[in-house]
């Protein structure tokens, strides 16, 4: 089969593509990505050179250069990654988030229909249910949950969502999406709480941790993430959504205590500051309906994936520094 990775230079797809070029080397992967300040050439560098694997520079919202490489390369499967998701960004600048995150969307299913795609499949956040409350631990984000967003990019990937759904609908796109809670591992881009939390420990400096760091997230390595997303496009019911969790709920602060004592930092780097506008209070994810229907299992407790998690950054510094540098954006054009 023929699939288009969008979004495949950045943290999540680029774990996708590493993972499935391995796996399926009679598949074909092309990797769409337009490199903005998140996309990382160096993050799938090494995959130039194999038989089933291409990069291909250019932006999801660009109609004319879609539709002529759905014409050329004839996909059989749209995995769609591409996504503007820092929460922060999204405040300051919410029209970017509308273009990429849904007009975008639109582009791909357009082309997806038009040369007969055979399966659609969005990436989504489980940040589209909104939150839970801190004293209610009983309670899970549900595939039926309402949608309840708060901040302008949980609306667009919320946004996104709803339009596949009524393509699926009105134009009987065969589609899938996936909800999937906070990602870690490697590759991650260091605007994330735990990359910046690392690359700040290295050099000693302050760690930002937003009001009292009591927000409480749910922890998935973003391997399992990706097993899930592999399983649910090649075996998923058409026209269903499927969450994907870790089941590794932590407050903020105890991410951020965890990897200081990993790196023998000192608690006394944490600085608070005034808390995100809207900041969701806690999300968890029930994967009952995916782990029964599909038989996915999480290969990663929080405990060892944040130890590796880690461990891939003091091993990687210089991934890190040519980020900060800037350099990382000059790795497509001097490849």
């Amino acid at each position: 089969m023929r699939f288009l990775i969008t979004g495949g230079a950045g943290f999540i797809g680029s774990n996708y593509l590493h993972y499935v070029v391995e796996k399926y080397p009679d598949d074909y992967f092309v990797c769409l990505d337009a490199l903005t300040y998140a996309g990382n050439y160096n993050n799938i560098k090494d995959l130039e050179g194999k038989q089933n694997f291409k990069f291909v520079h250019g932006d999801i919202t660009n109609r004319e250069f879609i539709d002529k490489l759905f014409e050329e390369e004839n996909f059989d499967i749209v995995i769609n990654f591409a996504a503007e998701s820092h929460v922060d960004n999204s405040i300051k600048n919410p029209g970017i988030f509308l273009t990429t995150n849904i007009l975008g969307t639109q582009v791909l299913m357009d082309a997806s229909r038009k040369y007969n795609v055979k399966r659609y499949h969005q990436v989504s956040t489980d940040e589209v249910y909104g939150d839970l409350p801190l004293d209610r631990p009983d309670l899970l984000f549900r595939e039926d949950t309402p949608i309840h967003t708060s901040s302008p990019y949980s609306s667009s990937k919320a946004g996104a969502d709803l339009l596949v759904l009524a393509y699926h609908r009105t134009y009987g796109l065969p589609v899938t999406i996936s909800r999937c809670s906070n990602n870690y591992g490697p590759y991650q881009f260091p605007e994330k709480l735990i990359p910046v939390v690392i690359s700040k420990a290295l050099h000693d400096e302050p760690i930002p941790v937003y009001g009292k760091g009591e927000n409480v997230r749910d922890w998935i390595h973003v391997i399992d993430h990706n097993i899930g997303v592999d399983l649910i496009v090649r075996n998923g019911r058409v026209g269903e959504v499927y969450n994907l969790g870790g089941h590794s709920e932590r407050t903020n602060l105890e991410v951020v205590k965890t990897i200081l004592k990993q790196m023998n930092k000192p608690e006394s780097l944490i600085t608070y500051v005034t808390d995100r506008p809207g900041h969701d209070l806690r999300y968890a994810i029930d994967s009952s309906k995916v782990e029964k229907e599909l038989g996915w299992e999480r290969t990663y407790n929080f405990s060892d994936g944040i130890k590796e998690t880690v461990d891939w950054y003091l091993n990687n510094e210089t991934w890190i520094e040519d980020i900060k540098s800037g350099n990382y954006k000059n790795a497509y054009q001097d490849k």
